[in-house]
């Protein structure tokens, strides 16, 4: 008798649907894999970057400790406007005139503009929460670029992270209650439609569900385009002390001008971070299984859980502020190398192990020109548009080599779907963008530089 024979038809059922979901995983984290490596395989070069700007956000949290006790203080902040925004819920909640119903209850009913502060007072959940966790961007901004813009570190301040809030609240509040009031402009749209998709769930035809899930997922990449440009106006108006649009438009020119190291620094830098969270919270549940193994009397999976969960909000919370450091320290270091070549009079603000990276890179170009007669020859700069093709067109070549190998290793009916998707995804995506960037690229003038 075969062990199949001696399980229920559920039984069955659920193994085959476990054994469909790991098939699910195991291809959505091989196709994962493999854009990540081909990602890091064409931006092998710019790694070194974030490598150094790791090692100096080490020394950052070490010449300013009180950067670790940030995350304590944004949560207590929260916490205590939460608290009071449910009081002001409950106040809300009995406005009005008390009218007895039908069941022997006393309703409040609230009659002219009271009626319409609910939607008054949701804005202002979000918008304040928004506030709070901005000014903990522009605190960590200001004593980050206070760091880097000293060239002697025994001359920092006592305590940055206050000087950083004493400017906070002295000058550029108006800033960060800008930027907080834009992802609420852009929040608060994508709560009510997804509030709609609640409601209608299931009551909605096809083309309707698919166009408001299209317009979700839309306003969430918009809102996440404009935290990160909003973290980065808040370094810019650090730096320059200028207001936020002005601030908003020099971060956002300092990060097309280093397209390829914003990316490089987004995959490999968050891929890395993402691992140590990984790390933590498997350390911690193993932890957590060595001590709840011998545990009888209840159930260990629901505690270990619980456990693991707060490993993973408490690691997000510390990881997130190291990621805000990373970024402060790489638009400071954008800004150090446009305006300063390490002349004398124009000497580099950076660390040691940034200057490193600046030194070798000097020198690739240097081995990669072949030593000209005298090197006093005009030669045109590759713009950064160019570079951006150059890259789409040797990621290409890898995605190309990649799908031919996965697609030879199908048979039958599967090959030729993997062939068509392949060649779909090879039509209407990789060769429209390339042809936008190399379109971009040309329209930007030819810079000459005497080397």
């Amino acid at each position: 008798m075969s062990p199949s024979d001696t399980l229920t038809v559920d039984q069955l059922q659920i193994a085959k649907d476990n054994r469909q979901a790991l098939l699910i995983y195991a291809i959505a984290a091989t196709v994962f894999t493999v854009i990540l490596l081909l990602i890091m395989l064409v931006m092998r070069k710019q790694v070194a970057l974030t490598i150094a700007l790791f090692h100096v956000a080490g020394k950052v949290f070490i010449h300013l400790p009180l950067l670790v006790f940030q995350p304590f203080w944004t949560f207590l902040a929260l916490m205590f406007f939460w608290i009071y925004w449910i009081m002001v819920l409950l106040f809300l909640g009995t406005t009005g005139s008390p009218v007895g119903n039908e069941q022997g209850f006393v309703e409040y009913r609230a009659a002219g503009f009271q009626r319409y502060m609910w939607w008054y007072h949701i804005v202002g959940l979000v918008w304040i929460s928004e506030f709070i966790l901005a000014c903990q961007q522009m605190t960590v901004a200001g004593a980050v670029v206070t760091y880097y813009f000293t060239r002697e570190k025994r001359n920092l301040p006592f305590t940055p992270i206050l000087a950083s809030v004493n400017r906070l609240i002295c000058y550029h509040l108006g800033t960060v209650a800008k930027g907080s009031f834009i992802i609420t402009l852009v929040k608060i749209p994508r709560m009510i439609l997804m509030y709609i998709h609640t409601q209608v769930k299931g009551k909605e035809n096809a083309c309707a569900r698919c166009i408001l899930k299209a317009c979700i997922c839309c306003l969430w990449c918009l809102e996440k385009c404009l935290t990160y440009l909003n973290q980065n106006a808040y370094t810019a108006t650090a730096i320059n002390s200028t207001n936020f649009c002005t601030s908003a438009k020099d971060a956002f020119v300092i990060l097309v001008e280093n397209a390829l190291r914003v990316a490089a620094i987004n995959t490999v830098g968050d891929f890395m971070l993402f691992l140590a969270k990984v790390l933590i919270v498997c350390s911690t549940g193993l932890a957590g299984i060595m001590l709840l193994n011998y545990q009888q009397d209840y159930i260990v999976w629901l505690p270990l859980i619980i456990v693991c969960l707060f490993a993973f909000l408490v690691a997000h919370c510390f990881l997130s502020i190291y990621e805000m450091v990373v970024d402060v320290l790489f638009l400071c270091f954008a800004i150090d190398t446009k305006y300063n070549d390490g002349s004398p009079g124009k000497e580099f603000y950076m660390d040691k192990v940034l200057m490193e990276f600046v030194e070798n890179s000097r020198k690739a170009m240097k081995e990669g020109r072949g030593g000209g007669a005298d090197g006093r020859e005009l030669k045109p700069m590759v713009g950064p548009g160019e570079e951006v093709v150059a890259v789409f067109q040797e990621f290409h070549l890898y995605f190309l080599s990649v799908s031919l190998f996965t697609d030879c290793a199908s048979s039958g009916e599967v090959f030729v779907v993997c062939v068509t998707q392949d060649i779909l995804l090879f039509l209407f995506v990789s060769l429209p963008v390339t042809w936008m960037a190399a379109f971009l690229s040309h329209l930007r003038p030819s810079i000459i530089k005497v080397s």
